[in-house]
């Protein structure tokens, strides 16, 4: 899929538009998410199958790679928004990282991550159910945050995403540190509209490279990828 409208496509919408032009989706729901998270963890106890890893290797490893590049410190509080199987900070540890957070509001993804950093032997990596619209006061403090489809799915609620999608920039802005760091991957999103999603909050420090779309003789991105910090 391409990001934003650029071809008029949305990350599996369906339903009715909405005037924002996104559809309203079931993959906007908790409903969805916990029975494809209670699915995937029957499947890793049936066969080791940690599941789907959200837009694919490339992905952490540009994330990963910009943070390494970078050179955010090794001990820097991470949190993963929607950490799902946790496969990404399965990563991050791995490359050093000793300071890590994953969150998810669907229990039996928080459930498969745990089972995942067991076999892994990680069990330095704190995992929590959380939803990030309604964060518990001990979520603060973190240097870097890392969402990779979470706002996209807040996006597809059928239900006031547009009121949901401002609650996560306030939530995401009391949560960092200020100076802090937000990594977003989006399929939805192109980079103007994730500013003026996020810009009153957050300042663009980069937007890192993807793969390019070409069609009907445009190009575009498959995904957006931004670099932003907290305004301090």
């Amino acid at each position: 899929m391409v990001s934003g409208r650029f071809l008029g496509v949305r990350w599996q919408a369906m339903g009715d538009s909405r005037e924002d032009g996104f559809e309203a989706s079931a993959l906007g729901t908790k409903e969805h998410w916990d029975a494809a998270y209670e699915r995937e963890l029957q499947n890793f106890e049936d066969s080791g199958d940690a599941g789907e890893i959200w837009f694919g290797e490339e992905s952490m490893s540009r994330l990963i790679g910009w943070l390494e590049k970078q050179r955010i410190p090794l001990d820097s509080c991470i949190l993963d928004i929607g950490t799902g199987n946790g496969v990404l900070l399965v990563e991050l540890a791995k490359s050093g990282y000793t300071d890590l957070v994953g969150i998810d509001y669907s229990p039996s993804a928080i459930q498969l991550s745990k089972k995942i950093m067991e076999k892994e032997g990680l069990p330095q990596v704190k995992l929590q159910v959380e939803d990030i619209l309604n964060p518990s006061d001990e979520l603060s403090g973190f240097h870097v945050c890392i969402d990779k489809g979470t706002f996209d799915a807040i996006s597809l609620n059928p239900e006031n995403a547009a009121e949901k999608q401002k609650h996560y920039v306030k939530s995401l802005h009391r949560i960092l540190r200020p100076g802090g760091l937000f990594l977003i991957t989006s399929c939805n999103w192109t980079k103007e509209e994730l500013l003026n999603e996020f810009g009153k909050e957050f300042l663009l420090l980069e937007e890192l490279p993807t793969s390019v779309f070409c069609f009907g003789g445009k190009t575009g991105n498959n995904v957006t990828v931004l670099v932003l910090q907290k305004k301090i």
